[in-house]
């Protein structure tokens, strides 16, 4: 038996942001299904979107995913001939990462993919949360230890 004021899981903000992010996985995942790709795959296409043709290691970055856990996901994408991997042209060290045509084209079909109104937030709270969670995260990379 715990003692009063003893916190409860449940008390704990990380919990709180740890099972927030299981349940998003929950409700991307018949989405995600229907595409054939997994929620870090779908990140990677999106960033990719974004910008085509970075570096590995800057994509990595703005994942918030290391090496040995990016290179896996992009060779599954390349297999499934969602992006193309190839050594710069200035720089043989660098390798740069781009979608294919079949990566672009997914755009349409995972544009569909709107959890906001799952998420039960109003257009007003939406972005509130969404800042504050990036300032969250922000804060908590610049603070863990061996950063940079």
């Amino acid at each position: 038996m715990n003692k009063p004021g003893t916190p409860q899981l449940s008390d704990f903000l990380c919990f709180a942001v740890y099972s927030a992010n299981l349940a998003f996985g929950k409700a991307y995942k018949p989405i995600l299904d229907k595409l054939g790709l997994t929620y870090t795959q779908y990140i990677t296409i999106i960033a990719l979107w974004e910008e085509d043709k970075q570096t590995v290691s800057g994509l990595g970055e703005k994942l918030y995913l290391e090496s040995n856990t990016l290179t896996p996901i992009l060779k599954k994408l390349e297999g499934m001939g969602y992006v193309h991997r190839a050594r710069d042209t200035t720089d043989e060290r660098i390798v740069r990462v781009g979608l294919t045509p079949e990566g672009r084209a997914l755009r349409e079909s995972a544009l569909q993919m709107n959890l906001r109104s799952a998420t039960g937030l109003t257009p007003e709270e939406f972005p509130v949360l969404q800042k504050a969670v990036v300032k969250l995260r922000n804060n908590l990379v610049k603070a863990a230890p061996g950063k940079g």
